[in-house]
């Protein structure tokens, strides 16, 4: 069974060694160069070398040069993880091809969605292997694997939990699809219709009444405004450390950066949203809505001193 790979994110260099090391049939990868969008980003062309795969630099994955040259290696199948467009008709119509969404689908497709789900203090998710179609996020499941998030992941944690347990999924259903195909071709089927269908007899259909769409996170979401409660400036600045941009703050007419924070109990009633109310070498402890959070890994060259508000 011949598989193109597509992606450009330390998650798909993790998940193109994992093809490797189970021998898997990669006739080609298309990848990026760089990118100034994704803050994971992997170059995996060393590993193409290494290993004698075809590999080619895309840009538009659904330009004419760059579907023709898919064409030319007569895939199977298409591996498509960690990606940030959209596949068009011409290519989805080539034959089948899988795609990742680390959400618990059909719920919370779209954009960020390790971000989103700490930000918003998810306590489970899902790592989501499915059957691209022209929506976003939404074709039919082939392998899903809920974990929990617990109060303690940070973006990094969460991301390496994630890519953990979506490598041994890949491992999985490779290994049963390429059982699937060569069975399909005993039984007088093959490349086409006759084995997209039987990869289709195996996936679960999504229901698009129980599903949202996240959207694209902008600069002004990762803004702590301390007048937000503790645990949601918590989850705010544990969703955005690395490998992410980042949570930010105003002081003095500049942004800085905040990597880790902690939630501190006070019983300050009578006090302002902003005040910074400690600054040491533990960090700098400012009031929040309902309680304080101190920022303990952060960026600030000029520290703020107690009384002043942020």
């Amino acid at each position: 069974m011949k598989i193109v790979f597509i992606g450009a994110v330390q998650f798909s260099k993790s998940a193109l060694e994992k093809l490797v090391d189970i021998g898997a049939n990669i006739v080609g990868v298309c990848t990026k160069e760089n990118s100034k969008f994704n803050s994971d980003f992997a170059d995996l062309t060393p590993l193409c070398k290494a290993n004698k795969i075809p590999y080619k630099y895309v840009n538009d994955i659904n330009s004419n040069e760059n579907i023709e040259w898919i064409k030319s290696l007569e895939p199977d199948i298409v591996f498509c993880f960690g990606w940030s467009s959209l596949i068009k008709k011409e290519l989805l119509n080539l034959c089948p091809i899988i795609g990742y969404h680390p959400a618990q689908l059909p719920q919370n497709r779209g954009r960020h969605p390790l971000i989103w789900a700490l930000a918003l203090g998810l306590k489970q998710s899902a790592s989501t292997f499915f059957f691209m179609d022209e929506g976003a996020d939404s074709g039919d499941i082939l392998s899903q694997q809920s974990f929990k998030i617990s109060y303690h992941d940070t973006a990094q944690t969460l991301y390496d939990k994630v890519s953990q347990i979506a490598l041994k999924q890949i491992s999985k259903f490779t290994k049963q699809i390429s059982k699937l195909y060569l069975d399909n071709l005993r039984n007088g089927g093959g490349y086409g219709d006759s084995f997209k269908n039987t990869l289709l007899a195996i996936s679960v259909k999504q229901y698009g009444l129980a599903s949202n769409t996240w959207r694209k996170r902008d600069k002004n979401d990762g803004l702590i405004d301390f007048r937000m409660t503790s645990y949601a400036i918590y989850n705010l600045v544990r969703a955005l450390s690395r490998p992410y941009v980042g949570a930010e703050f105003i002081y003095k007419e500049q942004s800085f950066k905040v990597w880790k924070s902690k939630e501190v109990t006070v019983n300050l009633p009578n006090i302002e949203a902003g005040k910074v109310l400690k600054v040491d070498e533990n960090g700098i402890l400012v009031k929040t809505y309902d309680n304080a959070i101190l920022l303990i890994e952060h960026e600030c060259s000029i520290l703020p001193r107690i009384g002043e508000y942020l």
